[in-house]
């Protein structure tokens, strides 16, 4: 290495001072007096010899800053001798070099344990010139290797990561899938084309078979149709099973489930996964990933829109099972409005009244029954029995018009005349933004039920609103992508990953699954949600398991109602304490509830069932959780129906 020279005090201002220095009697290549930086210093040079590293340094001792310059000038020299005499001595000059060659025997020690140069990084005590003090250099170095250290150990544990998990061969671990020959078939249409009703007949007609629903509302509709068919003058015997639910038949040999809840270890003969589009799914396209590669069935029907077609020809070739496609029409037409609504009486009997939050849904229901219309109310803070009633008194004529959210676009067969846009616009979590083209059919879709009306209608509120759906409604759709499946991690591969790096913290596992498995070709892709990433770095301040961690972070339940994230954060503790958490029957506290409270606290009790399922030993109040939500249901369905009953006798005027 080449020494950087240092600057000296100017000659004519320091003539004195070198000898002031020279009269220590120290070599004055090893004892200097240094000005820069706007000091006035004491460097000492040296070398240490460590491990076969030749290491020179020129340091700043401990009390080696003097003074400023200005300061300096004006000391007598008196004063500079008995302080330079103070600053230096052979325990001065000696304490520096042990705490050198203590430092290099460190470094070097612990480069050579993470296979790193350790010259690399002491090269700065020859190199760099500064006035601060030794102890700080050292700390600067120190860091410069801390990092890279982790450095390395990222690569060495990115590598292994990379090793130990191939998205490439994700449907492989699905072994019962991958043994049995299966075949696809697409029923691809809009709403109202009869695609789900073909799919539930074959399975209705099948010795064994599983409905895979987006929504718990799906899946105990199509449970309670699966009951009512009679297939070869036989009932069925057929099991419900949700997140938050088990209804268990006896000999069953029928399923609907939700679709997080795929059972891919026992055999059917066919299976039905409804919204595959739903493969496109920010948050949940991996569940359904899951069940295309892993549905254990000889016939897996694929329901849903006609823009995934290229996406399920592209899993199907991927998977090597045969593909038939089928693409069915809308059987009742549907067409827009000649013009918007624009006035609350031109609302008839039949109308679907779309908004896209809780808040606009009441204050539409509150307009209408002003004017003397009954309403329904539908929006995805109820319970799928609240929603189910509410569509319900639609259905039977006890309500005039449904005002719901989007909500409506999936499932909930009712029979819409027509649907009526209050607005295109939707608040997507960060910003408000105009829905997509692919929304606004899948709600204008369910106007005009086949058998029951002619056509379907679609108009919008006021005119802008109008001219916007008309526009989306005639833009063609964008198929969905034929690569880039999102798949999400298991405790599987949670564990795979903390088995070659010996990681135990849920974010880093949860980062080394997105980052660093190995993704070949991109057909299959890592994906986790921002919600769980932010649940895991509060749970990796627990003492609790990977295994636990993440189940915690998959409880559905959200964090953006504090009432509802205090509980979460609550039953985390308590598992991390190994505490029983029981639950306490409480029915009477909805009684002075308000509506708001009352409906988190039927998700409160939901997503306690849903806990109590996975660890039943620490919280066994299940089928208390159950009894309350269904309270809680029928309480908030008992509000709505109150409230609109209160609206209409303060307007008992009955519009015509």
């Amino acid at each position: 290495m080449t020494a950087t020279p240092t600057q000296q005090l100017p000659t004519n201002d320091n003539s004195d001072d070198d000898a002031l220095v020279a009269e220590l009697g120290f070599d004055p290549q090893a004892v200097r007096l240094v000005k820069m930086e706007g000091r006035v210093f004491l460097q000492f040079s040296g070398a240490v010899d460590e491990g076969g590293l030749n290491v020179p340094y020129h340091l700043v001792p401990a009390q080696g800053v003097l003074a400023r310059p200005s300061k300096w000038r004006k000391m007598d020299q008196d004063v500079k001798r008995a302080l330079l005499r103070e600053r230096v001595s052979e325990r001065t000059i000696d304490e520096l070099h042990q705490s050198v060659r203590v430092f290099v025997r460190d470094i070097s020690g612990e480069c050579e344990d993470h296979n790193l140069d350790a010259a690399t990084f002491l090269g700065p005590l020859f190199e760099m010139e500064t006035s601060e003090p030794a102890s700080y250099l050292f700390e600067r170095i120190e860091q410069r290797v801390a990092h890279a250290v982790e450095r390395a150990q990222e690569e060495r544990h990115a590598a292994r990561t990379r090793a130990s998990i191939n998205l490439a061969e994700y449907p492989a671990s699905f072994e019962v899938a991958r043994r049995m020959p299966r075949k696809f078939i697409a029923l691809l249409g809009p709403t109202n084309s009869g695609k789900t009703h073909r799919a539930m007949e074959a399975l209705a007609n099948a010795k064994s078979g599983v409905y895979l629903a987006p929504l718990r509302l799906l899946a105990l509709e199509n449970f309670e149709r699966l009951q009512a068919a009679r297939p070869h003058g036989k009932a069925l015997a057929v099991s419900l099973v949700t997140g938050e639910e088990r209804r268990i038949a006896e000999d069953g040999t029928h399923v609907a489930s939700t679709v997080e809840m795929l059972d891919s270890r026992t055999p059917v003969e066919v299976a039905v996964i409804d919204e595959i589009q739903m493969l496109a799914d920010r948050d949940r396209g991996a569940a359904w990933t899951a069940a295309v590669c892993g549905a254990p069935a000889s016939v897996v029907y694929l329901v849903g829109a006609p823009e995934a077609r290229r996406a399920i020809e592209a899993l199907a070739a991927r998977l090597e099972c045969p593909l038939e496609v089928h693409l069915l029409k809308r059987m009742a037409p549907l067409s827009m409005d000649a013009g918007p609504v624009r006035k609350l009486r031109n609302l008839k009997r039949g109308d679907a009244v779309i908004c896209f939050s809780r808040r606009e849904v009441l204050m539409w229901r509150d307009m209408i029954t002003e004017i003397g219309l009954s309403v329904a109310t539908v929006y995805g803070n109820l319970a799928p029995e609240v929603r189910r009633a509410q569509a319900e008194r639609f259905r039977d004529g006890s309500a005039d018009i449904v005002v719901g959210t989007d909500a409506l676009a999936m499932g909930l067969n009712m029979p819409i005349e027509r649907i009526v846009m209050t607005t295109t616009v939707k608040f997507n979590g960060i910003d408000e933004e105009e829905i997509s083209a692919s929304l606004a059919r899948q709600i204008a879709g369910r106007a005009g039920r086949y058998g029951v009306h002619e056509e379907g209608k679609v108009a919008g509120y006021d005119d802008e609103t109008h001219e916007v759906m008309r526009a989306l409604l005639k833009e063609k759709l964008a198929p969905l992508n034929a690569t880039g499946f999102p798949v999400a991690p298991s405790l599987e591969h949670l564990h795979r990953i903390a088995s070659v790096t010996d990681e135990t913290s849920l974010v880093r596992l949860l980062k080394r699954f997105v980052h660093n498995i190995d993704v070949p070709d991109g057909f299959f892709y890592p994906r986790i949600t921002e919600e769980q990433s932010e649940r895991a770095e509060w749970l990796d301040t627990l003492p609790l398991s990977v295994a636990e961690k993440f189940m915690l972070s998959l409880v559905p339940v959200s964090t953006k109602v504090p009432s509802l994230h205090r509980a979460w954060e609550m039953w985390a503790q308590s598992l991390a304490k190994k505490k029983v958490c029981k639950l306490h029957d409480d029915i009477g506290q909805l009684a002075w509830q308000n509506l708001q409270e009352v409906e988190d606290s039927c998700r409160l009790y939901s997503a306690y069932a849903w806990l109590a399922y996975r660890e039943p030993e620490f919280f066994p109040s299940v089928a208390l959780a159950q009894e309350l939500a269904r309270s809680a249901s029928e309480r908030v369905d008992s509000m709505l129906q109150s409230q609109n009953a209160a609206a209409r006798q303060r307007h008992p005027k009955k519009f015509r």
